[in-house]
């Protein structure tokens, strides 16, 4: 068991640690708000990897700095012509991220869906109450995020659900037809 090498590791890591870690930090202030928004399953695998190359550089004698900085802004390089790509074409979108998911609506679980996307009814009801709800009665909507986070929509009167818009198509219009 080592428990100390030697003081110029430990210098080492203090000094190429703290200046990767501040390139880290600039990199992901010019790259813009996207690089760390609320995580797809292309931004997890992204944030994984920056920890990942950052874990490296503190640690690894056989990674230069110069390296570890350019592995940074290759990741980040990657992500924003990604989202970039995302947002001007319909077919990178689809690559990239999944779309929202309906759960629940007006009063019914939906089984076969909540069975493909793998979630069960406690799951539904946990989010129902964590967004203030005592009673599924009040509930209109529960909608799987893209970042796999709940959205629970209160129950409406006879108006249209138009934030439902955009969420797995064929079940809104599905589903709507309770609604009017």
């Amino acid at each position: 068991m080592m428990l100390f090498q030697s003081w110029a590791g430990l210098f080492r890591v203090l000094v190429v640690g703290t200046l990767a870690y501040v390139s880290l930090v600039i990199l992901l202030r010019v790259s813009g708000k996207r690089t760390l928004s609320k995580m797809n399953a292309f931004d997890f695998i992204v944030t994984v990897a920056l920890g990942s190359t950052l874990a490296t550089v503190f640690l690894s004698k056989d990674v230069a700095l110069a390296e570890g900085v350019l592995a940074f802004a290759l990741l980040i390089g990657l992500q924003f012509v990604v989202t970039w790509s995302s947002v001007r074409s319909a077919f990178v979108r689809k690559l990239v991220k999944a779309e929202p998911t309906l759960l629940f609506y007006q009063g019914q679980f939906l089984s076969a869906v909540m069975r493909s996307e793998r979630v069960t009814e406690e799951e539904v009801r946990t989010a129902v109450r964590s967004s203030g709800y005592a009673c599924m009665q009040e509930v209109g909507a529960v909608v799987l995020e893209t970042d796999a986070s709940f959205t629970v929509l209160h129950k409406l009167g006879e108006q249209s659900p138009s934030a439902l818009i955009g969420v797995n198509g064929e079940q809104v219009a599905k589903y709507s037809t309770h609604d009017a």
